[in-house]
């Protein structure tokens, strides 16, 4: 039976307040586990052996020396991971990033992996290892890989959403176009149209947390995986496939998790770890260095695209055109398609298109950063609305709020939107403080409007009252940004019980049914709509076992306030009973009380957010500060305020990061150049001003409390609204992200 969501929840008690976060104190005291605190008796280390080469066929693979060593126990290559995949391209395109097989595709790929009784053996192993490479030509930027004749990665690549199909391979992986309307004309129509292309380098989501697992595979096939994730489950599957395992077999605990924002949704060596521990019949604890980390787990693409905006004199957008190509590292996959689908969502256009082009180079297998694709394609559209502004003269909230999608809005990208909060986030902001707060010298103000889709999918929760009556909830989402919380909250309100009363715990893959990722904004929407699910289902057996002890019908007890009450003047005289009286007697009603939940969370809101930053510029060196920023979004409902402001803060401040100093940089070698903090600069405190936050609550219909996902539209807009702010400080219009200081001095002595 599908959950009521009929009528949203307007009041609450518990829910919106800001309560302790349950796991404060294991983490500033230093008790929480990550991913590196696993230990197992007898465990092994393993350690990686990666490319030096950008592109290289591998010709032979020589282990011998290796294997000889004194204290290493397993030395695997690809050989020891043969392709189980049955022609699922995905799966192999998985398996052949965890362990390169007859070419390594980027600076990093893994070729090889030993497991030796300490760190000072098996580093000597990798040593022993010897390898003939042919070095190949290789490209890394993604126009030049769209290119006849650049060097082909992969020779099975034809590109998909081209009709008749390619029969040539080419880098080209997949074509897709979104839009309705007719823009050539609607540009036609326009009093003024602006084009501008646009380039952003590639970024890392610097967690601070590495990649870590203890992989433990015993002869009977039965195995264990400690792991950092956001994802135990996919883990679980993913892993089983690639090795050959029964599901079943394969047990998989999530450790805390020191940041992810999507950079820990796919296996990257936790395979190596399962294979290792298999061969060598032992525990292999396997955690990456920064250096790898960098080099060959997932970040977001580098792009280049082409926009352009036609805009009469009152206002109006009449057309509207985005060609957005991404690169997705040495796999395909869809990175470009997400920005073509999110690019122009923030508006109502009549005539509307964005075409995508994917694209494969020689760079790790890309990931999603919180909001994948969107913020590229945020900073293109948002850094020409504001040129489309200026050319009629139009205060840029205004321009927008004339072309505000709303509800009913066809989207550009397919969907009529419901109830949205774009229109509100713009009144907002230009009702707010620091919209009309004056600026200083070389100071400039900017803002960007920036959307997300969100998501829910497949969630189990278990909900148990124990004997005394408190509450234990199962969850099996990761909790990377307050979930535990949400959820205690969620079940406090729905039972009518304390806070304090409910313990929420993250189950492993054996005690619970399948949790998609903690992803897309999922983890607070889809596993509060099940835990209300499991506690009405609780509620009901409660109601039931009252009823059983007043010998009444179960429709004369009704759930008030964490009670039930016998309804009816025939039992007035029938005092209510609370959770802990029917606990106390379950096992003389009917055994355990519980309330179990599995769904598909659909429904799951979209999210918008507008920003507003002040930049200043230092016209002589180029350097950008950020001086006030301010975030305003809205999140349906606030499940914990406090949670939900620093998802809006950590957002932006990773935002600032992105647009002001954090990029890859290839040498003409193909090989990464700055894989470490020293030379990839995320910011610090002092690179951060305060970050204001405002929350607005419209209410997502499909949820029972109204929940929206805020956790990745919080990124969407820094790029554009620092572009502009920059640009606008510096009379010049910034074009390249990372906007470093030589890059904004360079545009500023072009335009002397």
């Amino acid at each position: 039976m599908p959950l009521d969501t009929s009528l949203v929840r307007k009041q609450f008690k518990v829910i919106g307040t800001r309560v302790r976060r349950p796991d404060g104190i294991d983490k500033v005291t230093g008790r929480a586990k990550y991913g590196a605190d696993a230990f197992a008796p007898g465990q092994l280390i393993g350690l990686v052996l990666r490319s030096p080469h950008a592109h290289a066929r591998i010709k032979k693979i020589d282990i011998s020396k290796a294997e000889k060593l004194q204290g290493v126990k397993a030395v695997i290559t690809a050989a020891d991971l043969p392709d189980l995949t049955g022609g699922d391209r995905g799966m192999r395109d998985i398996l052949e990033n965890c362990m390169a097989r007859s070419k390594a595709l980027y600076d990093g790929h893994a070729v090889a992996a030993v497991a030796a009784v300490d760190a000072h053996t098996a580093k000597q192993a990798l040593k022993l290892i010897k390898i003939d490479y042919e070095v190949l030509p290789h490209v890394t930027d993604v126009d030049e890989a769209l290119k006849p004749g650049a060097p082909l990665i992969h020779d099975d690549i034809f590109t998909d959403g081209i009709e008749p199909k390619p029969t040539k391979p080419s880098n080209f992986c997949k074509l897709a176009e979104y839009g309705h309307g007719d823009v050539e004309a609607g540009f036609k129509e326009a009093d003024f149209v602006i084009e501008k292309s646009y380039k952003t380098e590639q970024t890392h989501q610097g967690y601070i947390e590495p990649h870590a697992c203890l992989a433990n595979v015993s002869p009977d096939g039965v195995a264990e995986l400690w792991v950092t994730t956001q994802g135990p489950f996919v883990y679980r599957n993913h892993c089983a496939a690639l090795l050959g395992l029964d599901a079943n077999k394969l047990r998989v605990t999530a450790s805390e998790i020191g940041g992810g924002f999507g950079g820990k949704t796919h296996v990257w060596a936790e395979p190596l770890a399962l294979a290792l521990s298999r061969k060598a019949n032992r525990p292999v604890k396997l955690t990456m260095t920064r250096d790898e980390v960098f080099r060959a787990t997932g970040p977001t693409s580098s792009a280049s695209i082409d926009v352009k905006v036609g805009v009469k004199k009152d206002g109006t957008v009449t057309a509207a055109f985005a060609e957005l190509r991404y690169q997705n590292g040495a796999f395909p996959f869809t990175w470009a398609e997400f920005g073509a689908m999110t690019a122009f969502a923030c508006y109502d256009f009549k005539n509307v298109k964005t075409v995508s082009r994917d694209a494969v180079v020689n760079r790790p297998k890309c990931a999603a950063y919180r909001a994948p694709s969107a913020p590229i394609a945020a900073f293109a559209v948002e850094s020409t609305m504001d040129m489309a502004a200026k050319a009629i003269g139009m205060d840029p909230i205004d321009f927008r709020i004339k072309n505000a999608a709303r509800e009913g809005t066809k989207s550009s990208y397919g969907p009529v939107f419901g109830p949205i909060g774009i229109g509100p986030t713009l009144e907002a902001a230009k009702k707010h403080a620091h919209w009309n707060a004056p600026l200083g010298e070389n100071q400039g103000r900017g803002m960007a409007c920036g959307f997300w889709f969100n998501f829910g999918g497949q969630t189990c929760v278990d909900l148990n009252v124990t004997p005394d009556g408190s509450v234990t909830v199962a969850l099996g989402t990761i909790d990377v940004g307050g979930s535990r919380a949400s959820m205690a909250l969620a079940v406090a309100e729905e039972l009518g019980v304390a806070y304090e009363q409910v313990r929420c715990v993250v189950a492993d893959t054996s005690s619970l049914g399948h949790n998609d990722m903690t992803d897309g904004s999922r983890g607070t929407f889809s596993s509060s709509m099940a835990a209300v699910d499991a506690a009405r289902k609780a509620i009901h057996t409660m109601r039931e076992r009252a009823a059983k002890i007043w010998e009444i019908p179960l429709d004369e007890v009704e759930w008030i306030d964490g009670q039930a009450k016998a309804v009816g003047e025939k039992h007035g005289n029938k005092a209510p009973l609370s959770i802990k009286e029917i606990a106390a007697q379950a096992a003389n009603t009917g055994g355990p009380i519980a309330g179990h939940s599995e769904i598909v969370a659909d429904g799951a809101g979209v999210s918008f957010a507008t920003h507003i930053c002040d930049a200043e510029v230092d016209p002589e060196t180029g350097r950008t500060s950020i001086k006030r920023y301010t975030v305003i979004q809205d999140a349906g409902k606030a499940m914990h305020p406090s949670y939900v402001e620093g998802q809006y803060q950590g957002g932006a401040a990773q935002g600032i990061g992105w647009a002001l100093n954090e990029e890859y940089i290839y040498g003409k070698d193909g090989r990464l150049q700055n894989a470490g903090f020293l030379d990839y600069r995320i910011p610090v405190c002092s690179d951060l001003p305060f970050i204001d936050t405002q929350i607005l609550e419209i209410p997502n219909p499909n949820h029972p409390y109204g929940v929206r996902g805020v956790g990745e539209t919080s990124i969407v807009p820094p790029l554009g609204a620092i572009g502009n702010a920059i640009s606008n400080a510096a009379g010049v219009r910034l074009n390249h992200v990372p906007m470093s200081p030589p890059r904004v001095l360079k545009a500023i002595k072009d335009a002397r």
